[in-house]
């Protein structure tokens, strides 16, 4: 199950692309490097290596002894309501590296709009709108090409756009009641 985490210290067993957090610097964890692992939400973990947060995508986490976390049997959609469900539970998998929440009970999802495109509705068109909870977080370009990467993993989505956008900003209020309570808000 996706829970938040604090391991003892891990010794990487290879080298591992990593991403600094909150800043979004890409860099490289050597092998043998110590980091203790602080959250694991969706397909990425988290870790804490010398005083600094790294980002580790899933697809890296044998460098952790982890298996990848991610999920392979989503079904193709057959209408807009299964395609729109589907993307919102692949959303759901995408957390904000620094709180353990997802990006949908955070409500950094502001529109999802599912098209077919072509008339018999095997292929879809998915637009979305999100944002980050503050404009300065250098992870924005990271977080929407993981949302993009999990939209177009669903079979039959033909195109995904995805926006970043700032109106209306982001605050606590945007949390589901679930989040507020997971996160301590309430």
């Amino acid at each position: 199950m996706d829970e938040p985490i604090d391991s003892g210290p891990i010794v990487l067993q290879r080298d591992v692309p990593a991403t600094l957090v909150p800043l979004g610097t890409a860099g490289t964890l050597l092998q043998g490097s110590k980091v203790r692992i602080t959250q694991r939400l969706g397909s990425h973990v988290t870790v804490v290596s010398e005083g600094r947060m790294y980002r580790i995508d899933g697809r890296h986490a044998d460098a952790l002894g982890l298996n990848d976390g991610q999920r392979q049997d989503i079904p193709a959609p057959t209408t807009r309501e299964e395609a729109e469900n589907a993307v919102l539970e692949q959303l759901a998998t995408c957390y904000d590296p620094e709180i353990p929440v997802n990006i949908v009970e955070l409500g950094l999802i502001y529109r999802l709009d599912v098209q077919p495109t072509d008339a018999d509705g095997a292929a879809w068109a998915v637009d979305i709108d999100m944002t980050l909870t503050a404009p300065g977080c250098g992870m924005g370009n990271i977080l929407t090409a993981e949302v993009e990467d999990k939209v177009r993993r669903i079979p039959g989505i033909a195109r995904v756009n995805v926006q970043l956008v700032w109106d209306p900003p982001w605050s606590l209020e945007r949390m589901s009641d679930a989040a507020r309570l997971q996160a301590g808000l309430w």
